[in-house]
C-alpha cells in the first residue's frame, strides 16, 4: 500500500473529535450507493423494456423490405425472390400486397391495411400470424376460389384485435371490404366490394397492427386489387439484426435498377430514438444523486482537512511534499466514493435482477402489453456508471486537496 493511501485509509477509520464529520462520510458513501443502484436499475428497466419492444417489432415485421419505386408493383417476382434468397444473411424470403381499405360490418366500418399474403412463407419472416388467439390463420393457407355469395363461401381473412372490437367481428362473422381500386363501369370508377369470413383474431400487443391490419390469400388480394400476378413488396428475414441496413443495400444492388429497400431499424426509427432520449434523460437526472453526494464528499473533505491540520503540518515538517499531502486527499475521496461505487453496483444489480425474476411490480398488460417490469441489467451499464460515479467523486476532491497542500507547517503549529 502506498503512503498516501494508507494515510486516508487511517483518516477514514479514526475516530472524529467532530462526530458530524463521519456521520457526512458515511452520507457520502450512502448517496453515491443510492445513486449507482439507481442508475443501474433506470438503465435495466430501459433495457428491458427496449429488448421487449424489439423482439415484439422484429417478431411483427421483417428485417428487410424490397419494393419497386414509382410502378405498380413487382413482375416476375418468383425467379426474383428465388434468386435473391440465396444471399449472404439472408434466412427466408416471403411476397406480399399492402393496401388501404375500408372494411366494415354492418354500420360499422375502420380503415385497414390490407396484406395479402402466402401463410407458409410469411410465417417464415414474421411472427404475427403466430399471435392468433381467436380462430386460426390455417384456412389463409388453402388454395384460393373464386368470389362466391352464399354463405360460408367467402375467402378467409384474419382481423387485428383492436379492428374486430371496432367492427364488432368475430370468429365466423361476415365483413365487407371496399378497396379504391375500383372497376371500371359504363358509369364510370366505382369501388370494388368484396365480402370476406373472419377466421382469426389475431393479438400482437402493439396498437398500430392491432388496430389497423387485416390478412388475405396473397390470390385473393391480386384480384381484389386488381393486379394480376403482381405484389407489392419482397421481405427478408436476415440472420443479424446489425446487418439489415448492409443486407438491404445488397439486395437492392442485387435486384437492379428501379428497387429500394428499407429495414427494421429505419421502419421504426423514431420509437428507438425516444427509448434513446429517456436513457439519457433518466441518465441524467439520477445522476444528480451522485452529484449530491460528491458534494457531501467536498464538504466531508474541506471539514476533514480543518480537523487534521495539525497532523498535515507534521506530515509536512517530517519531510511529505505537498503533492503526497495533495494524494492523501484525493486518495480519501476516491476511496468514498469507491466504497459506494461498489455497494450501489451490488444493490442495483441484485435488485434489477429480482425485478426481472419474481416480477414484483405488475402492468396492466390491455396497456402495456406486457404483465410485468421487464429488466435486462447489462456488464456495460455498471462499467459506465462506475467511471460516471468515480469521475465526479474524484473531482469533488480537487480543492479540498489543494487546500490541504497550501498550509503552512510554520503557522500551523504555532500554537500547539
Amino acid at each position: 500500500m502506498s503512503f498516501e493511501l494508507f494515510i486516508a485509509s487511517r483518516y477514514l477509520r479514526a475516530k472524529r473529535r467532530q462526530a458530524v464529520i463521519g456521520i457526512i462520510t458515511v452520507i457520502s458513501i450512502v448517496g453515491v450507493a443510492a445513486g449507482v443502484a439507481s442508475l443501474v436499475i433506470a438503465l435495466a428497466i430501459n433495457n428491458g423494456f427496449r429488448q421487449d419492444l424489439q423482439e415484439r417489432l422484429l417478431g411483427s415485421t421483417s428485417s428487410v423490405n424490397l419494393m419497386r419505386v414509382e410502378s405498380d408493383g413487382i413482375r416476375d417476382w418468383r425467379p426474383l425472390m428465388e434468386r435473391l434468397s440465396h444471399q449472404p444473411h439472408v434466412v427466408d424470403a416471403a411476397p406480399a400486397v399492402y393496401e388501404e381499405v375500408l372494411i366494415s360490418r354492418g354500420a360499422r366500418a375502420s380503415g385497414a391495411i390490407l396484406k395479402g399474403i402466402e401463410p407458409d412463407k410469411e410465417m417464415r419472416v414474421s411472427d404475427l400470424l403466430q399471435s392468433v388467439k381467436l380462430g386460426s390463420s390455417q384456412p389463409l393457407a388453402a388454395a384460393p376460389t373464386p368470389d362466391a355469395t352464399g354463405p360460408g363461401t367467402y375467402p378467409p381473412i384474419v382481423l387485428g384485435k383492436d379492428m374486430a372490437d371496432t367492427i364488432g367481428a368475430t370468429v365466423g362473422s361476415v365483413v365487407l371490404v371496399t378497396s379504391p381500386q375500383g372497376e371500371l363501369t359504363p358509369f364510370g370508377m366505382v369501388p370494388k366490394y368484396v365480402r370476406f369470413q373472419v377466421v382469426g383474431i389475431f393479438n400482437s400487443g402493439f396498437y398500430d397492427y392491432d388496430k389497423t391490419w387485416g390478412f388475405i390469400r396473397l390470390g385473393d388480394a391480386q384480384r381484389l386489387f386488381g393486379l394480376g400476378d403482381l405484389i407489392s413488396v419482397l421481405e427478408f428475414k436476415v440472420d443479424d439484426l446489425d446487418l439489415a441496413p448492409q443486407v438491404g443495400d445488397a439486395l437492392q444492388q442485387q435486384a437492379g435498377r428501379g428497387f429500394m429497400s428499407t429495414n427494421w431499424m429505419e421502419q421504426n426509427k423514431a420509437i428507438f430514438d425516444a427509448l434513446k432520449l429517456e436513457r439519457r434523460v433518466m441518465f441524467l437526472a439520477i445522476g444528480l444523486i451522485v452529484l449530491v453526494a460528491a458534494l457531501n464528499i467536498l464538504i466531508s473533505l474541506i471539514m476533514m482537512v480543518m480537523e487534521k491540520t495539525r497532523d498535515i503540518a507534521v506530515l509536512m515538517s517530517m519531510g511529505a511534499r505537498k503533492n503526497q499531502v495533495r494524494r492523501i486527499f484525493i486518495a480519501q475521496g476516491v476511496l468514498i466514493g469507491v466504497i459506494g461505487t461498489v455497494i450501489g453496483l451490488a444493490v442495483g444489480y441484485a435488485l434489477a435482477w429480482a425485478l426481472g425474476h419474481y416480477h414484483f411490480f405488475k402492468l396492466n398488460e390491455a396497456v402495456y402489453s406486457i404483465g410485468y417490469v421487464p429488466t435486462a441489467p447489462r456488464l456495460m451499464d455498471g462499467v459506465i456508471v462506475a467511471l460516471v460515479a468515480l469521475a465526479i467523486s474524484f473531482i469533488a476532491t480537487i480543492y479540498p486537496s489543494w487546500s490541504a497542500s497550501r498550509i503552512l507547517p510554520a503557522e500551523a503549529l504555532r500554537y500547539e
